[in-house]
């Protein structure tokens, strides 16, 4: 397995290390639940450096985006961050990345950590320019502080207008212990907070750092578990799950990032089939009406007739109640529809639900 820059902290700190994606990670320090909460509540500290970085350069970059992704890459400016996804063409999501742009020459990539060697190869494959395309995953590390503490703590940290003005979906390039750094007001907890791009050998010095300067705010690390019941809760989908290659984007609830007014991209036919014949199920989400827990690849059922199949599952912290994400026949797809989901061969009865179940409430910072 491998190892981000930050394995040592992990064990020094008592991280119950587990295998994901083929990388030895953190899936909980004191507890999943606690820090879960104290995400919520107040900040927390996520190991991401197992994300991949892809820099794509050149007078023809943005050319070559628009092609190879499903969001519309000219609607960026500098400083500004873009959820997209790279399709295939069926229309399936190979993976769902952020785009950075920090000029019309320079972008950066952000894609999934079991898709980083997968993605570099496609996009190479399929670029339709002379751009530049180079996989930089070993060369950075990444952590992610994220709540509603999350600003006030790196504050001091990042003095100066640049870092006070960040807003929601922007970064900025910054200086950290004498090393750049990239700060990107993006995250995958439906809480505000950052994602600091860092050189690989300053990883666990700035990891420190926050630690150490977090704890007047309640900081606490945080592992792969709490990761996992933030982002549900917030309804955000994740590859290989809710996100996969013979999925089309459009069931994956992916539609308000595919720009069809762009012009050509990778997938654009075959999703405007499906848009124009209608979907034949949707991504929604469901609460179970009785005890019990449904996870991915349990059913959904309908009278005994199976109906949808479960993405994401489990029992959440915040909003306490059993739940999760699932495929539905379309017609069955609106809130409040009376469902049963099968689990181990038992019936528990179910309804639809809008998502996301989370909402950051109105007086967290946004």
């Amino acid at each position: 397995m491998k190892r981000t820059p930050l394995y040592d902290e992990h064990v020094r700190l008592g991280g119950k290390m587990v295998e994901f994606a083929g990388w030895e990670m953190p899936v909980q320090y004191s507890g999943v639940i606690q820090e879960h909460q104290n995400v919520r509540e107040r900040v927390g500290l996520f190991d991401v450096s197992h994300m991949g970085e892809i820099w794509v350069s050149g007078p023809n970059a943005e050319a070559a985006l628009q092609h190879l992704a499903c969001n519309n890459v000219a609607s960026l400016y500098d400083g500004k961050a873009q959820y997209s996804a790279i399709l295939n063409e069926n229309g399936g999501v190979i993976d769902d990345i952020i785009i950075y742009r920090f000029n019309k020459e320079l972008y950066l990539l952000c894609v999934n950590a079991s898709n980083a060697e997968k993605d570099f190869e496609w996009l190479c494959s399929k670029n339709p320019t002379d751009a530049r395309i180079e996989n930089a995953s070993a060369e950075y590390g990444q952590i992610a502080v994220q709540g509603p503490r999350a600003m006030e703590l790196l504050a001091p940290l990042l003095k100066g207008p640049a870092f006070a003005s960040l807003k929601p979906f922007h970064f900025i390039e910054a200086e950290l212990l004498g090393s750049k750094v990239i700060v990107a007001r993006t995250g995958y907890t439906g809480e505000d907070g950052v994602e600091i791009f860092v050189k690989t050998e300053r990883t666990a010095d700035l990891w420190r750092l926050l630690l150490e300067h977090g704890a007047s705010y309640g900081v606490l690390p945080c592992g792969l578990g709490a990761r996992d019941s933030l982002r549900l809760e917030a309804a955000y989908p994740l590859h290989g799950h809710e996100l996969a290659e013979d999925v089309p984007a459009l069931e994956s609830g992916l539609g308000w990032i595919v720009k069809f007014d762009k012009g050509e991209f990778i997938g654009r036919k075959a999703l405007a089939v499906i848009k124009e014949k209608g979907q034949a199920r949707k991504l929604v989400g469901f609460e179970l009406d009785e005890a019990g827990i449904a996870r991915q690849g349990d059913t959904l059922a309908d009278t005994g007739s199976q109906i949808g199949v479960i993405t994401s599952g489990t029992k959440t912290p915040t909003v306490n109640k059993a739940l999760g994400m699932a495929f539905i026949r379309a017609d069955l797809a609106a809130p409040g529809t009376k469902v049963s989901a099968v689990v181990r061969g038992r019936s528990i009865s179910a309804h639809v639900v809008a998502l996301p179940f989370y909402k950051r409430p109105s007086g967290k910072a946004a």
